[in-house]
């Protein structure tokens, strides 16, 4: 999708219309317990343009909360890592920069 900065999310809005990418409906539970639902879409790679490449890989870390109710709702943190921007990336920010 290397469109110039602001044309990727009309792009991205057109894949969506035309049904290329379909949306995905998932379910998030607060710590106070409430669950509600989102709509997500998730861009392919092939649609998209490289962001960057990882010099220093992160340390995967799971941890978790407990809400009230007594639910145990875990999660991964990253911790560390690098990640070198994709030249064509840096272009992008620098159009978005400039506008």
């Amino acid at each position: 999708m290397p469109a110039e900065g602001g044309e990727d999310l009309d792009e991205a809005e057109r894949l969506f219309r035309e049904g290329r990418i379909q949306p995905t409906v998932q379910v998030y539970q607060a710590p106070n317990g409430i669950t509600t639902t989102k709509t997500i879409y998730k861009i392919y790679y092939h649609y998209a343009y490289p962001l960057g490449r990882t010099v220093e890989v992160p340390s995967l870390i799971a941890d978790s909360i407990t809400d009230r109710n007594g639910h145990i709702l875990p999660y991964v943190k990253f911790k560390g890592g690098r990640l070198q921007l994709d030249q064509s990336a840096i272009d992008v920010l620098r159009t978005l920069a400039r506008r």
